[in-house]
């Protein structure tokens, strides 16, 4: 039998005020520290020696975050429910020496990050935001969440093709946007801005990890407010919906048979190879510690990971309406229609039937209904942290997430149900 659903639309507000305020993949782990605070949670350091005390507790690294809450008396070889995610999305960033310019512009030199669809972001009011890495040692975040930046197009005058054969954008010449005016282009004069704007001492940034994100913030659309669009859904919207799971979760308390966990990455858009990605060891170490915190042996750690499963929670493709024959003529996950299961045969995603069986029965649970995607045999299939997680800690994995529309876009489209049919969903399968 279902139980009442602990999300309801607020939750797809409360969705939308996080994704304004997540610019980079360091606010999101921050904002989702303080909503874990809110519940109950408290930070531990990695440098700290763990105590095996029951509660709430996080790691913060970087953009990552990984959480979890130990209830009373567990034992040692309790499992783990993990729900993961990741905190980056693709987009411009700053480059070492991001001062540049010609023809009386002053422009900021970016890389490119990930995969954009880079016209997406052409003629939109940009900020900046990100890291800044002090001379003291610590760090400070920023965001310029204001018009600052702009990549201008071309005008149709001058590429009178441009509608027939197709935009053709150069990464490295065309992507780099302006800030401003002058033919004095000076080393130092972005980081001194951010200085400024920061409150911090002339030259006392020493380092910086910045990228640039749109301003307008997200909004519901559609003639009855059915839609939701916004930046960053991927992979923020699964974030979100995890903190609040686990947040829920907690609330059992002593009543729960398994540790539920939050495990949020950076640099999945790149390959997830890095010390906050998920195929860097946090994950593993954390729950290591754990297990052994509470005076736990290996033994007792194979026995955790045997009877662990990992619910990887990534947006997913929504059937487009103009572009049908892309996907699978026999599965079209719809937005609103609840979150999907990923199946790909390959092992691009990790689902499998029994993985399969502990999602139906966590939708079940909940009341939520759930779809099934799978790629068209003629389009290659894209892939997440599933398989990574599974491979690198030999434990259950099941692919799932939100079907959204204009993925990789710098604004993105989903449901407005959606949000919280997923975090209900969640919720049913960190408590067991």
């Amino acid at each position: 039998m279902s139980e009442p659903p602990r999300f309801d639309r607020g939750h797809t507000d409360d969705l939308m005020s996080f994704l304004a305020a997540s610019p980079t993949p360091y606010h999101a782990v921050a904002n989702a520290a303080e909503r874990l605070e809110k519940a109950g949670f408290r930070q531990v350091a990695e440098t700290d020696a763990w105590d095996g005390t029951a509660g709430g507790k996080y790691v913060l690294r970087g953009g990552a975050i990984v959480a979890w809450y130990v209830p009373e008396e567990a034992p040692a070889h309790t499992p783990f429910r993990i729900v993961g995610a990741h905190t980056d999305s693709p987009n411009l960033r700053v480059k070492p020496r991001p001062d540049s310019g010609a023809h009386g512009w002053r422009q900021v030199a970016v890389e490119i990050y990930g995969g954009p669809l880079l016209n997406s972001w052409l003629d939109r009011d940009l900020g900046l935001a990100g890291r800044l890495s002090l001379r003291d040692g610590t760090t400070r975040l920023v965001d310029v969440d204001r018009p600052l930046l702009r990549v201008p197009q071309l005008a149709i005058h001058l590429d009178r093709a441009v509608n027939s054969d197709g935009l053709k954008l150069d990464k490295q010449r065309h992507m780099q946007p302006v800030w401003g005016l002058g033919e004095d282009v000076r080393d130092g004069d972005l980081i001194a801005f951010l200085e400024e704007t920061a409150g911090l001492p002339d030259g006392s940034v020493t380092g910086w990890d910045l990228m640039v994100h749109p301003v307008e913030p997200p909004a519901y659309l559609g003639r009855d407010r059915e839609l939701v669009a916004g930046p960053r859904m991927d992979n923020l919207l699964s974030v979100h919906a995890g903190t609040a799971a686990l947040a829920a979760a907690a609330g059992r308390g002593s009543e729960l048979s398994y540790i539920p966990v939050l495990a949020a990455f950076d640099h999945e858009e790149n390959g997830s190879q890095s010390d906050t990605g998920a195929d860097g060891p946090l994950l593993g170490t954390v729950l290591e510690r754990s297990v052994h915190a509470r005076g736990g042996s290996l033994e007792d750690r194979a026995r955790a990971l045997a009877g662990t499963v990992c619910l990887s929670s990534d947006t997913g493709h929504a059937v487009h309406p103009n572009y049908a024959e892309r996907h699978d003529p026999t599965h079209h996950p719809r937005v609103d229609g609840g979150p999907i299961l990923k199946v790909n045969v390959n092992n691009r995603y990790a689902t499998d039937g029994s993985g399969r069986a502990v999602f139906a029965a966590a939708c079940e649970k909940a009341g939520v209904p759930f779809q099934t995607f799978v790629s068209n045999n003629a389009m290659p299939c894209g892939t997440t942290i599933g398989p990574i997680t599974a491979a690198r800690h030999g434990i259950r994995t099941v692919d799932i997430g939100v079907a959204i529309l204009s993925m990789h876009s710098v604004r993105e489209l989903c449901g407005a149900k959606d949000p919280f049919l997923l975090a209900n969903a969640l919720t049913a399968f960190l408590e067991g």
